[in-house]
């Protein structure tokens, strides 16, 4: 059993990345083992930890295809869509509310 080579926060050799830097890149790990790790130090709780990936190995992200749009669209929608008053109401539902701020404001008498 092999250990991986773990890194202070902020200290990682150049040509790593995480999943998020990958991303950012436009770049995925496509398959590829995680060769290290970060650790990101917190004072009442473990480490934060963090797989670093090659980003010479990485490849590009898929592009979106058009069902998966239109079926990430739908979604969208049905969060943002109030069951109160069925209204768009141009951001994502809280769930502890379960409907549109107006509506939770005004509860029917």
């Amino acid at each position: 059993m092999s250990t991986l080579p773990t890194y202070r926060w902020r200290l990682a050799p150049e040509g790593l990345a995480t999943r998020r830097q990958l991303r950012a890149l436009g770049l995925r790990p496509g398959g590829q083992d995680v060769v290290a790790e970060v650790h990101r130090p917190r004072r009442r709780r473990g480490p934060l930890v963090a797989y670093l990936y090659r980003i010479d190995r990485a490849k590009p992200v898929r592009p979106m295809s058009p069902g998966r749009a239109a079926a990430l669209a739908k979604a969208m929608a049905a969060r943002r869509t109030c069951p109160a008053c069925r209204r768009d109401a141009g951001y994502c539902i809280p769930r502890s509310l379960g409907m549109c701020v107006p509506c939770a404001d005004c509860p029917p008498s």
